[in-house]
C-alpha cells in the first residue's frame, strides 16, 4: 500500500503564523460549502443541520449500532465503481489542519498531499474498493459540515475524527469504531485551570460548532455539573481555530477530544492538557444511512486493517500518534467490535 511512503518524524507547523494560515484555509472551505448547499436559517446564516433528532432510548451503546462486515458489493459500491475516468474515485470528507490526523505539512513533503492517521485509513479503504490507494478525491470540510456533506451526497463518507453518538446515528450511519478517545481540557501551561472542574468558573471555553464537546458542555451546564459562570459561547467552524483563539488570548481554555488536544499541545509547547479525559468516545467512519453495503464493506476493511501487522492500525499509530499519545496504544485502540445489526 502507498501509505508506506508516508514519512515519519514530521515536525510541528512552526507556531501561530502557520496555524493562522491553516485556519484561514479552513474558513474558505467553510464558505465554499455554505454556498454549495449547506442549509441556512431565516437570517441566512449557515447551520450544521436541524435540531438534534430524537435519540432512540435503546441506543445505550452507539459504538455497537452498526452492521456486520461483508465484502459483497451493493448499489452504493457499484455506483462508486461505475464512475468514469478521472471521476472514478472515492469521495471522502476529511480535515486538512488536524496535526497528525489529516493535515498538510507546510515544512516539506509532496506538494498538497494530505497525511495523517485518518488519511492512512482513507487510502486503505480506496485500495480495497477501487484497487488503488490514491483513487481518492479529498474534500476538506469543517466540523459542523460533516453531516450535511454526507446527507447532501457531496461525499461518500467522512473520515474526520468523528465521534459516534446516538444523536448522529439518527442522521448518518457509522462503521465500527476505529479509535478510542475522550473529551479533555487544553489550556496554557501557566493557567490556573486544572481540568474539567470548578477551575473553569469565569473562564471562556472554546469548542467546535457541531462537536460532541459543545454538546457535553451545554448538557453539563444545564445539569449543574459545569460552573454556571463558565462561558461556552465561543464556537468555531474547525477545532484548530480554538487553538488560535487560545494563543491570541481570546479564550481561556479549549475542550476537545484528547487525541486532537495532544496533537495541538505538540504544536504549541505553551499549552498542555489539563486533567484527565472525562468521557469515553469512539471515532467512526460516517456514511449515508441507506448505504448498508458500504457500511459493511468498511467494517470488513477495519477488521483487516486492525489485523495487519505490517501496514495496519498499529503501524499507522506508531507513525503518526506515538509521539503525542505515547508508545502504548492500548488506551487508544477500540475494543473488539460488536455488531448489533448483524443481518
Amino acid at each position: 500500500m502507498n501509505a508506506r511512503r508516508v514519512r515519519a518524524g514530521l515536525r510541528g507547523w512552526g507556531g501561530v503564523g502557520a496555524m493562522a494560515v491553516a485556519c484561514a484555509l479552513a474558513l474558505v472551505f467553510a464558505l465554499v460549502l455554505t454556498r454549495t448547499g449547506a442549509p441556512a436559517d431565516d437570517a441566512g446564516r449557515s447551520v450544521a443541520h436541524a435540531a438534534p433528532a430524537r435519540v432512540d432510548e435503546e441506543c445505550a451503546d452507539p459504538e455497537k449500532q452498526t452492521l456486520s462486515p461483508s465484502r459483497a458489493d451493493g448499489a452504493t459500491i457499484e455506483a462508486i465503481k461505475n464512475r468514469r475516468g478521472e471521476k472514478r474515485k472515492l469521495i471522502v470528507g476529511v480535515d486538512q489542519n488536524s496535526y497528525h490526523w489529516g493535515y498538510r505539512d507546510p515544512n516539506g513533503g509532496e506538494s498538497g498531499r494530505l497525511e495523517g492517521f485518518d488519511i492512512d485509513l482513507v487510502h486503505r479503504i480506496a485500495e480495497d474498493i477501487l484497487g488503488d490507494p490514491d483513487a481518492v478525491q479529498f474534500k476538506a470540510i469543517p466540523t459542523d459540515q460533516r453531516i450535511p456533506a454526507i446527507q447532501a451526497g457531496r461525499v461518500d463518507m467522512v473520515v474526520r475524527t468523528m465521534t459516534i453518538n446516538c444523536t448522529r446515528l439518527e442522521e448518518v450511519a457509522f462503521s465500527a469504531p476505529y479509535f478510542r478517545t475522550g473529551q479533555q481540557v487544553l489550556a496554557p501551561r501557566s493557567s490556573p485551570v486544572e481540568g474539567y472542574d470548578g477551575t473553569l468558573a469565569d473562564r471562556r471555553i472554546c469548542t467546535a460548532a457541531g462537536s460532541t464537546a459543545y454538546a457535553k458542555l451545554e448538557e453539563d451546564k444545564k445539569a449543574g455539573r459545569l460552573p454556571e459562570s463558565a462561558d461556552i459561547r465561543t464556537t468555531v467552524p474547525n477545532q484548530l481555530d480554538c487553538l488560535v483563539r487560545l494563543q491570541l488570548g481570546e479564550v481561556d481554555a479549549v475542550v476537545t477530544d484528547g487525541a486532537l488536544a495532544a496533537s495541538q499541545a505538540a504544536q504549541d509547547p505553551t499549552v498542555r492538557l489539563k486533567g484527565e479525559a472525562f468521557t469515553t468516545e469512539y471515532y467512526g467512519v460516517a456514511m449515508k444511512k441507506d448505504a448498508d453495503d458500504l457500511v459493511r464493506r468498511v467494517n470488513q476493511i477495519l477488521v483487516e486493517f486492525r489485523a495487519d501487522p505490517e501496514d495496519g492500525w498499529q503501524a499507522s499509530y506508531d507513525r503518526w500518534l506515538s509521539d503525542t499519545l505515547g508508545e502504548d496504544s492500548s488506551k487508544s485502540e477500540p475494543p473488539a467490535p460488536v455488531y448489533a445489526r448483524g443481518n
